[in-house]
C-alpha cells in the first residue's frame, strides 16, 4: 500500500472511532433514559416472586413506576424532535444538471478518479468557499408550505438524496480556470468518501438533530408552557452536545484529512497554484461587495452582475499592483462559468442571494429593489447617493435653523449650495445653534425653494438636536462643535428614515427563493458586511457627497465606478483621489483652507445651487 492509502486509512479509522465515540454518548443517554424503566421491571418481578413485598415496596413500585413513565415519555418527545427536526441548511442557488451538464459531468470525472461517491447534486453560494453539505434529512426533499414552526414535517413524496450536496462558491467560477477549479473541488469531493461510511453518517446526523433542537428551544413566541417543556428539551440536547463536541470535532479533522490525502493524486501541483487564486478571489469578493455592492444596496438596488464584477475587480488589481502581475494572464483560458449553459442568469440569482444574505434585502425584484448593470451603475447608483445625501444635509442643515448663503449674482439665490455646508463648518465655537429664521422675502423663496428641491415638506422631518446629544462617541469630540451637532443630526435623520423603511417592510415582496425555504431567513441580513456608520463617517459621506455633486453640477465632472474602492469622482478624466483627507480637515479641524484651494483648483464653484433628489 502507498503512502497516500495509508493517510487515507488512517484518517478513515480516526474519523471512525471518533464517530463511534459520538453514537456512545448517544448510547449513555438512552441508558440512562432506561435506567428508572429497568428498576419498575426489578420492582415488579421480586414482587411477582414474593422477594420484594410489603406496603414499603408497593410504594416504591408505584413511584419508580410513575417517574418511569414520565422519563421514558420525556425520552421519546426528546429523540423525536432530535430525529424530525429540520437542520440548518446554508442559502444556496441551486444548478440542476440540464443547466450544466459539463459542471455534473467534470464532478462526476473527478469522483471517479478518487473512487469516492459523487454527489447528489451542485448548488452555488455567494461567497468564497466550498464544502459538502448533507440534505439526506426528509425536511430537504421537495419543500413543504411555509409555516412558523422550525419542525419538519416530510411529506409522502420526499426525495432523499443518497450523497451530500457539492456547494461551490460562486466567484470560483468566474475567476478561476477549468482546470483551477477541477484542482480546488478535488479534496471536497473526496469528502464523500468518508461521509459514505454508516458510523459517521450517523454521528453527523445525531449532531445536526442536536444544534438544530438547541435552535428550536431558543424559539421565541412561545406560551408559558411552550417555554417550559423547550427550557427542558435545550437543557438536554446542550448537554449532549457538550459530551460530544470534542469527538465531533475530531471526527471531521479526520475526514479532512483523508479527503485531502485522497486528492494529492489528482492535480496536486495545479492546486498549489489554485489556492493562491482562492486567496485573490476572495480578497476582490470583499472587497466589491463592501466597496461596490453596498453603496448600491443601500439605494435599493442590486448589481446583477456581481460574479463577473469579481473578474473587472481582480483584473484591476492586477493591472495596479506588480505583485498581482500574471493572474491577468489566465484570463485567456477557459474560464470555469463555461461550464454553465447560461450563466447570466445564474449570476444574477447568486447576486440576488449575496444582496440578501449581506444586506437582508427582499427575496425578489420590484419597485424598491431593482437589478442595476455595471453600465448603469456610475448613473443610478452613484449620482443618485451622491444627490441623495446631499439632500439629506441640507434638509438637516433647514432643521437646525442654518441660513443659506445668499449670492444675488446666482441663478437661484439661496438654493442649495456647497458654501452653505462650508460656511456652517467653519462657524467659530458658540455659534452652532439654531439661527433666527429667514424674515426677508427672499429669503423665504430661497427657503421654501430648497424644501421643494429636496421633497421636504412635512414637520415630522425635523431633527431637534436635543433629542441626540448621546450620539456623538467621544472619539467623535475632537472635531468642532459644529460638525458634532450636523453629525448627530444626520445620525437622528438617517435612523428615522431606516425606522420608516423598516415600517413599510411587509409591503415589500416576500417571496422564497431557490432554496430560502430551507433555511431561516427571519433574521436578515445572516452576515452583514459592516457595522453601522459612526457620526463622523455619515457626516463625512454628506460633505464628500456636497462636493461631488457641486463638482459635477459646475465642473463638467462626471461619477466613475471603481472595481477597488467603489463609487468615484473623475474631474477630467482622472480619479480624484485627494479628496477624502481634505474633507476630514474641514470636519475634524473646522480647516476649509485645503478644500477650497481644492475646489479652485478643479473649477468648482461652491456658490452655484446643485440639484438634489
Amino acid at each position: 500500500m502507498t503512502s497516500t492509502g495509508i493517510g487515507v486509512e488512517a484518517g478513515a479509522q480516526a474519523a471512525r472511532t471518533r464517530a463511534l465515540a459520538v453514537l456512545r454518548v448517544r448510547g449513555r443517554a438512552l441508558a440512562v433514559a432506561l435506567l428508572p424503566a429497568a428498576a419498575t421491571v426489578i420492582l415488579l418481578t421480586g414482587g411477582s416472586t414474593g422477594h420484594f413485598v410489603g406496603r414499603g415496596w408497593d410504594t416504591a413500585r408505584w413511584t419508580v413506576g410513575v417517574f418511569a413513565v414520565v422519563v421514558l415519555l420525556a425520552a421519546a418527545g426528546v429523540a423525536l424532535v432530535v430525529a424530525r427536526v429540520r437542520p440548518a441548511v446554508s442559502p444556496t442557488v441551486p444548478i440542476p444538471e440540464e443547466s450544466a451538464p459539463d459542471l455534473y459531468r467534470m464532478v462526476r470525472d473527478l469522483a471517479d478518479r478518487l473512487d469516492v461517491p459523487v454527489p447528489s447534486a451542485i448548488a452555488l453560494t455567494p461567497d468564497c468557499d466550498s464544502w459538502l453539505e448533507d440534505r439526506t434529512h426528509p425536511a430537504h426533499g421537495p419543500p413543504a408550505p411555509r409555516s412558523g414552526d422550525e419542525l419538519g414535517s416530510p411529506g409522502p413524496h420526499r426525495r432523499v438524496p443518497a450523497a451530500p450536496v457539492l456547494v461551490i462558491g460562486s466567484p470560483f467560477l468566474w475567476w478561476m480556470r477549468v482546470g483551477e477549479l477541477r484542482a480546488v473541488l478535488a479534496p471536497v469531493v473526496a469528502g464523500t468518501g468518508p461521509s459514505a461510511q454508516p458510523d459517521i453518517a450517523a454521528a453527523r446526523r445525531f449532531v445536526r438533530g442536536l444544534d438544530a433542537t438547541v435552535a428550536v428551544s431558543s424559539t421565541a413566541g412561545r406560551g408559558p408552557a411552550g417555554r417550559l417543556v423547550c427550557a427542558g428539551l435545550g437543557w438536554v440536547a446542550r448537554m449532549l452536545l457538550r459530551g460530544c463536541r470534542e469527538h465531533a470535532a475530531l471526527m471531521e479533522r479526520g475526514v479532512a484529512a483523508a479527503a485531502a490525502e485522497r486528492a494529492q493524486a489528482v492535480d496536486y501541483g495545479l492546486r498549489i497554484v489554485a489556492q493562491e487564486q482562492v486567496g485573490l478571489a476572495y480578497a476582490g469578493w470583499d472587497r466589491l461587495l463592501t466597496r461596490v455592492a453596498l453603496p448600491a444596496w443601500r439605494m435599493g438596488r442590486w448589481p446583477s452582475r456581481l460574479d463577473a464584477g469579481v473578474v473587472s475587480a481582480l483584473t484591476e488589481l492586477s493591472r495596479r499592483d506588480r505583485l498581482a502581475e500574471g493572474f491577468a494572464s489566465r484570463l485567456g483560458e477557459r474560464p470555469a462559468c463555461d461550464l454553465l449553459e447560461e450563466p447570466g442568469l445564474v449570476d444574477e440569482a447568486a447576486s440576488l442571494l449575496a444582496a440578501r444574505l449581506f444586506h437582508g434585502g427582499p427575496a425578489e425584484p420590484g419597485p424598491d429593489w431593482s437589478p442595476v448593470a455595471w453600465q448603469e451603475y456610475p448613473d443610478e447608483v452613484v449620482d443618485r447617493t451622491w444627490r441623495t445625501e446631499a439632500a439629506r444635509l441640507h434638509r438637516v442643515l433647514d432643521s437646525l435653523g442654518v441660513r443659506a448663503t445668499l449670492d444675488p449674482a446666482a441663478p437661484d439665490p439661496g438654493g442649495p449650495t456647497l458654501a452653505r455646508v462650508l460656511d456652517h463648518l467653519t462657524e467659530p465655537a458658540g455659534r452652532c445653534g439654531p439661527e433666527e429664521p429667514p424674515t426677508r422675502a427672499g429669503d423665504v423663496e430661497g427657503a421654501e425653494g430648497i424644501e421643494s428641491a429636496e421633497g421636504v415638506g412635512e414637520a415630522s422631518d425635523a431633527v431637534d438636536v436635543r433629542d441626540v446629544e448621546g450620539l456623538v462617541d467621544a472619539d467623535e469630540a475632537a472635531g468642532t462643535e459644529c460638525s458634532a451637532t450636523l453629525a448627530a443630526g444626520l445620525t437622528a435623520a438617517l435612523a428615522r428614515e431606516e425606522a420608516a423603511a423598516v415600517t413599510a417592510g411587509p409591503d415589500a415582496p416576500t417571496g422564497q427563493g431557490p432554496d430560502s425555504a430551507l433555511w431561516d431567513d427571519c433574521a436578515l441580513p445572516l452576515f452583514p458586511l459592516q457595522p453601522p456608520r459612526t457620526a463622523r463617517e455619515l457626516l463625512a459621506d454628506h460633505v464628500t457627497a456636497m462636493v461631488c455633486c457641486a463638482a459635477v453640477d459646475t465642473a463638467g465632472a462626471t461619477p466613475g465606478l471603481d472595481w477597488l474602492d467603489g463609487p468615484s469622482l473623475l474631474v477630467d478624466g482622472e480619479r480624484a483621489a485627494d479628496l477624502t483627507p481634505r474633507v476630514l480637515s474641514l470636519i475634524e479641524e473646522g480647516d476649509p483652507a485645503p478644500l477650497r484651494a481644492w475646489l479652485a483648483e478643479s473649477g468648482i464653484r461652491p456658490e452655484k445651487p446643485v440639484r438634489l433628489v
